[in-house]
């Protein structure tokens, strides 16, 4: 006797295995105002992504990382808020993540499926912090919506560190 096994896919589950898989990224621009001050120092910029419940995931953090014996990495700390939420766990130079810091101007960054992981549906918040040696620290927040809806974006402006900060995130 011989048995048979007969698999029957619905015209909605063809079609999902046909479909090209959706990308998925954020692009983002970050503004680092021309400040008029005595002395001026490139500042330590992290990015990265939060959700209740969920550990904080560094996207990117800008710093001093040619500094003989690693000593820029001292300073991280003062980009506080990140450092307590999760930049005390990596090491450094963190491998994809990494960054010089960046002169006065808008700076783009793209961050794709690789590096945002498997994102859960939810309530998300984009953080941007700037921290300066001889300067201030400032802190941005953009919330959104995972996935989000075509054409979504997110925006918001710093007053002294930080300049314009938009993001699209896509799926």
């Amino acid at each position: 006797m011989q048995l048979s096994t007969r698999i029957v896919m619905t015209g909605a589950a063809f079609a999902g295995l046909a479909a090209p898989a959706a990308a998925q990224s954020i692009d983002l621009t970050v503004t680092i105002p021309r400040l008029n001050v005595a002395e001026y120092h490139r500042p330590y910029v992290a990015i990265w992504l939060e959700k209740a419940g969920v550990p904080a995931k560094t996207l990117a953090i800008w710093y001093d990382h040619d500094m003989k014996a690693n000593e820029g990495t001292k300073w991280l700390r003062d980009v506080r808020q990140w450092w307590r939420a999760s930049g005390r766990g990596l090491s450094f130079p963190a491998d994809g993540i990494t960054g010089a810091t960046k002169a006065p101007g808008t700076h783009k960054v793209s961050v794709g499926a690789a590096a945002l992981g498997a994102m859960t549906p939810g309530n998300y918040t984009l953080l941007i912090e700037s921290a300066r040696e001889v300067g201030g620290r400032e802190v941005l927040k953009l919330p959104f919506v995972w996935p989000p809806k075509p054409g979504q974006t997110a925006a918001a402006t710093g007053t002294t560190e930080l300049g314009a900060v938009n993001a699209a995130f896509k799926r």
